[in-house]
């Protein structure tokens, strides 16, 4: 087959590609330019999508000895992504990009150049495994990332490779030195990619600006704080609140809801952050199919954790999630990925975007 390897510029899409030549296809490289500033875009594991990352991607080509070319897809990845993130947090949601980019990027804007130029198939260097069409979670549970490709539909899984799935990171870069390729001890990656600074808060505030709010007490009603935008906060968080010390019980205060209308931030215990059911809009099935009745399985409702048995059943284009087992810190706007258990691993089954929360557990 003809494949069109994506290398990001790191080992693990590198040594996809070198196991889609190994495998006897006909492969060529290409990086993504998605910054309109690719000097800037690299700060040690921060990151990616810089000079240094297109240059390590082009000479891990050369030793493959397969043709490599850039791909400006700055504008779109501007639009579809980063816009999208910015639009998000303003609308009081905590957005995955990374999710995103698969979606819209790497297995939309690039697969569809990719079958336009006569490519089977888009290599990644994603952990996770593919076996006719089923998506699958990775060998290495700590690497896995099932959970950011689960909004991908089966058309799109069809024309998709995870070479490295099947192996622990360590062995991807083990085999990296082995084959003589310099990426093998570059460090991976971390945090938003196009906020190489880590400051979240200070790229969305630049963006959407000041829009002065309250941070109030979920049960009394007390206005504990002023803030200067819904942005800055995410369900879950107990850190950089605003508030003087405390809740009078001595207990911490982690934010509880984000109300972006009126700017107020809630704020209370621990206990307040206890979720029983999801309701989810965007519904995607990795089969094709969408399933009738009710439906077992595993939740995730974070890149890394989030888990708890559930029941889910399709209703009118979006997911209705109740589960066995609460959870805490799921917010608007993240993702919930469904799978089932299986002797070869975890099938994501699928995914919707969280658009709503119950806090009262329901009797199954």
């Amino acid at each position: 087959m003809r494949i069109l390897a994506a290398m990001s510029g790191g080992v693990d899409s590198a040594v996809a590609a070198a196991r889609a030549v190994d495998a006897g296809h006909d492969v060529v490289g290409v990086h993504l330019a998605l910054s309109t500033a690719p000097g800037a875009l690299r700060t040690g594991s921060r990151g990616c999508c810089s000079k240094e990352d297109a240059g390590d991607a082009r000479r891990a080509a050369d030793v493959l000895g397969i043709p490599f070319y850039v791909w400006d897809f700055a504008d779109r990845f501007k639009e579809d992504v980063i816009d999208d993130f910015v639009a998000s947090y303003a609308a009081g949601e905590t957005p995955n990009p990374c999710l995103r980019c698969n979606e819209k990027i790497k297995f939309s804007a690039l697969a569809d150049r990719a079958a336009a130029l006569g490519f089977d198939a888009v290599a990644t260097g994603h952990y996770a495994r593919l076996d006719d069409g089923v998506l699958r979670r990775a060998v290495d549970d700590d690497k896995d990332q099932s959970y950011v490709l689960g909004v991908l539909t089966s058309e799109q899984l069809s024309r998709a490779m995870f070479p490295v799935g099947d192996s622990p990171k360590d062995r991807i870069r083990e085999e990296a030195a082995e084959r003589g390729l310099a990426v093998a001890d570059k460090p991976d990656s971390h945090d938003i990619c196009f906020i190489p600074s880590g400051d979240t808060r200070a790229f969305l505030g630049a963006r959407i600006g000041v829009r002065p709010g309250s941070v109030v007490d979920t049960d009394s009603g007390e206005v504990l704080a002023e803030h200067e935008g819904v942005h800055g906060f995410t369900i879950g968080q107990r850190k950089g609140l605003g508030v003087q010390g405390p809740a009078a019980d001595g207990r911490p205060r982690y934010v509880t809801a984000i109300e972006p209308e009126t700017g107020t931030v809630r704020v209370g215990s621990a206990a307040n952050l206890d979720v029983w059911s999801i309701s989810a809009e965007r519904a995607v099935w990795t089969s094709g199919q969408t399933p009738s009745g009710p439906l077992e399985c595993t939740v995730q409702v974070r890149a890394h954790g989030g888990l708890a048995q559930a029941v889910a059943e399709a209703v009118d284009g979006g997911i209705e999630i109740t589960l066995r087992e609460p959870l805490t810190g799921v917010a608007k706007g993240q993702a919930v990925v469904l799978y089932r258990p299986d002797s070869e691993g975890d099938i994501v089954l699928g995914s919707g975007t969280i658009a709503g929360t119950g806090g009262a557990p329901n009797s199954l």
